[in-house]
């Protein structure tokens, strides 16, 4: 019996019951959707973050408190608060070779209010050289000075669409502005930024590190700061000067015992790729479960399929068909149950994806839709396999049925 004539044979078949193949079908469909909707978002998601931490550019070192190793992320990453980081830490990495600027950061968040307007806004404390350190600038107004840092000073920059929210079209330089009942004078505001690491770039505020500290927060170390190489080719060797300083600085003389942390931009992105990588492929994992819970259902069906076909199987039997006949017929219905399975759900995952990208560029991010070749030919791979292992059994039960038997049991 020709492969031509048991697919043809095998269509009959499943469209001679079509609810009961839909309904067979429909745990294959959710499964494949399920697999292919979770690679296709996390391949997006992979894209988008990579993207973000290639926007800041390849020139650039971070520094944050706690020590870690060279595959994973600092415990104050984590949320853990660590406070070995200090402000003179950066003043210190200044002027070290090929260094273009180092800004040092403290965040909190406040109540800020402006005539009858109220409302909760991040704060952001650091120094003047986030222009260059986040290659930013100033729409009006002016930034941060350094003699404001030395001061204490009460002036704020606020980002553009704060400054919208409070003073609508008006220009704010020169007005004042509460920030948990601290005064403020507005000295500038920035230019529009958009949607950076999942955060409003233009919902932020700015105020002078050292005021950020004492005044608003009441601490002395620093949540993390950025360094600016004058090239990437010196990146390495800016590395090791770094961390020399800051053992100098902080007393240590094992390296084994680092209480800080120093990143690149190059190995921020190995690190965050292999972590979404890691994560894309146990959501994959998980979503294949359901092609595990479809495929016993193609076997349930395929053995009352067997029983309902008894006669049908003696009566070919009896006429000369081989028991690899048999079985072969029954592992095409199958196969093709979960290849037509796999194809809708293919399609069913691909629109999934296509509305979760559409939903998030809704709201300012800049997310790719993302659907590989990968993707689509594991997947109709994948339900094909779980079809004929399945469908073994049944198929098997099928080829062994004595047609004596089968003709008296029908």
């Amino acid at each position: 019996m020709s492969l031509i004539f048991s697919i043809k044979y095998a269509l009959r078949n499943l469209t001679l019951k079509k609810s009961r193949t839909f309904l067979t079908m429909l745990g294959i469909i959710i499964g494949v959707g399920a697999v292919v909707s979770v690679m296709a978002v996390g391949a997006s998601a992979q894209e988008f973050l990579l993207s973000q931490v290639k926007s800041m550019g390849s020139n650039l070192i971070g520094v944050l408190p706690g020590a870690a190793d060279d595959a994973g992320p600092p415990a104050s990453a984590l949320g853990i608060q660590i406070t070995t980081l200090k402000y003179e830490d950066a003043l210190a990495l200044r002027d070290l070779p090929h260094v273009l600027a180092v800004c040092p950061y403290v965040k909190g968040r406040g109540v800020m209010n402006a005539g009858k307007k109220t409302k909760d806004f991040d704060f952001t404390g650091v120094s003047p050289e986030l222009l260059s350190i986040e290659d930013t600038s100033v729409s009006s107004g002016r930034f941060l000075k350094q003699d404001e840092i030395d001061s204490l000073s009460h002036s704020v920059v606020l980002g553009s669409k704060v400054s919208s929210e409070f003073f609508g079209k008006t220009d704010p330089i020169g007005e004042r502005i509460k920030i948990n009942q601290t005064v403020f004078t507005i000295i500038g505001v920035m230019k529009e930024r958009g949607t950076s690491f999942m955060q409003d770039q233009d919902s932020q505020v700015f105020i002078p590190i050292s005021t950020a500290q004492k005044l608003m927060l009441g601490i002395d170390h620093l949540a993390f700061l950025r360094v600016k190489i004058d090239n990437e080719n010196n990146i390495n060797m800016a590395i090791e000067q770094i961390k020399e300083t800051l053992r100098f600085r902080h007393h240590i003389k094992d390296p084994a015992k680092d209480d800080f942390s120093v990143r690149s931009t190059a190995q921020a992105l190995d690190i965050l790729g292999s972590i979404t990588q890691a994560v894309k492929l146990f959501l994959a994992s998980v979503a294949a479960i359901s092609l595990l819970v479809g495929g016993i259902g193609i076997m349930n069906i395929m053995f009352v399929s067997v029983n309902e076909r008894t006669k049908e199987i003696g009566l070919r039997k009896a006429l000369g068909a081989k028991n690899k006949d048999i079985l072969t017929q029954f592992l095409t219905e199958s196969a093709i149950l979960t290849l037509i399975g796999g194809l809708i759900g293919i399609v069913f995952g691909a629109i999934i994806s296509f509305l979760v990208a559409i939903s998030v560029n809704y709201f300012g991010y800049d997310w790719k839709f993302i659907i590989t070749i990968n993707s689509i030919l594991t997947s109709v791979i994948t339900a094909v396999c779980i079809g004929l292992f399945f469908g073994l059994w049944p198929a098997y039960r099928a080829a062994k049925l004595n047609p004596i038997e089968a003709l008296r049991k029908s």
